[in-house]
């Protein structure tokens, strides 16, 4: 019987210690932390969103780190897979906007439940509190030590994830071992992870969400990209879906350097002439108050002050003393508000890690290591990493389980 190790068991290593062992293999997967699939947990806001129903090619679309890579592993497990997958073992799901799929019960404990009595089915040893110290290659194979001891086997399958959320035992343990076995790791950036701003007044709006806005990132008067939806205002800074995007695309691209600059078209769905009409409006409806109470039926109160300020409007002005020129002034910053952004929140607190174990170096038909025969890598770990919306899990279980089928399967092939 081939023998197998998985080191971490996350999404993709639980996937892989299922595939394996579903092909015969004997299976270890050791993990540090007293439960698997901890990091799932907190995905979708504690909810799990466990894929999205795009279609795949949509998935390597939305992969700014290296999509293409995920070609042959999306073939292999697609989304369909998985569901079908979790349906026959018990999980209701449930489809919500933006095709993003939950646990019907919103709970990702009962998600974790099901991976873990699934393991014990298929009789993988679990071995939990385990952290691994050493992954080394021998000519027999592979060991791994640990605390309590060490063990080896024919094939090691690394997916201990990224650097983003320690607490949950991300803590990069899976780039010293690739580094130790001959790998390149690319260089570690945090990914889906809010922007910090120079301007400190952004704590009087923390909280503060805005819908359907059209946000883009400029440098030296270069729009560089854009993203439509819904942001929220930090202590520190920005947040919410299109500001993790923006920060996606932003850590794989080294030329794009802080500081830059936020634009917010507060009412991308106006052109200026429409929305100039729109002021208008409101002006007369409110001709003998002050300017700040023209606009109370178009933004949320908070951010009316700081819309002012940028227009170099004063608050207390009376709205029939407003000129045509502060009125197109005030159009231009409605559709361009703007902040400076100075850099990121700490990897730490990012969704994923935008870098890794290079994709050059691994096979993506199997996962396995063009450098060592029998390791294997899948999940945060390697250099792949996608926006929000159940994509980064999905490359996590598709990864996992085109490693463990490849794992359990290469002694048959020799």
């Amino acid at each position: 019987m081939k023998q197998v190790i998985v080191v971490g068991a996350g999404a993709a290593g639980i996937f892989a210690a299922l595939a394996a062992s579903s092909r015969g293999a004997g299976v270890q997967l050791f993990e540090k932390n007293d439960i698997v699939g901890k990091k799932m947990g907190i995905t979708g806001k504690g909810r799990c969103n466990l894929t999205n129903t795009a279609p795949m090619t949509d998935f390597i679309a939305r992969t700014p780190g290296h999509g293409k890579f995920l070609f042959s592993a999306y073939r292999a497990f697609s989304n369909e897979d998985l569901l079908r997958c979790v349906h026959q073992w018990g999980l209701a799901t449930k489809e919500e906007r933006g095709g993003r799929v939950f646990p019907r019960s919103d709970s990702a404990i009962e998600v974790r439940k099901l991976l873990y009595h699934r393991l014990q089915k298929q009789h993988v040893e679990l071995h939990l509190n385990e952290g691994v110290l050493t992954v080394n290659h021998t000519d027999g194979g592979f060991s791994v030590r640990t605390e309590q001891g060490s063990y080896t086997a024919d094939a090691c399958i690394i997916t201990t994830g990224g650097l983003s959320y320690p607490v949950t035992g991300s803590s990069g343990d899976g780039f010293h071992f690739a580094k130790k076995l001959g790998h390149t790791v690319t260089p570690l950036k945090p990914s889906l992870i809010p922007f910090t701003t120079e301007e400190t007044w952004v704590r009087d709006l923390a909280g503060l969400s805005l819908r359907n806005v059209d946000v883009s990132l400029w440098k030296h008067g270069k729009k560089l990209a854009s993203q439509f939806g819904e942001m929220l205002f930090t202590h520190t800074g920005v947040s919410g879906p299109v500001i993790l995007m923006l920060s996606s695309q932003a850590a794989h691209k080294p030329k794009w350097e802080f500081p830059m600059q936020l634009r917010i078209n507060l009412k991308p769905a106006l052109t200026a002439e429409t929305l100039d009409s729109r002021i208008q409006r409101d002006f007369q409806k409110y001709l003998r108050k002050q300017a700040g109470n023209g606009l109370q039926d178009l933004l949320p109160r908070r951010l009316i002050p700081y819309v002012l300020e940028q227009a170099e409007i004063p608050e207390q002005t009376l709205i029939n003393q407003i000129t045509r020129t502060q009125r197109q002034d005030l159009v231009t910053v409605l559709q361009a508000f703007s902040l400076t952004l100075t850099g990121t929140r700490p990897i730490e607190e990012a969704i994923v890690t935008a870098g890794g174990v290079s994709v050059r170096e691994i096979n993506p038909g199997t996962m396995e290591s063009k450098k060592v025969q029998g390791l294997y890598f899948a999940g945060e770990v390697i250099d792949i990493d996608a926006f929000t919306g159940g994509y980064n899990l999905q490359a996590a279980f598709s990864t996992g389980y085109v490693a463990g089928c490849s794992a359990a399967e290469e002694e048959a092939d020799q």
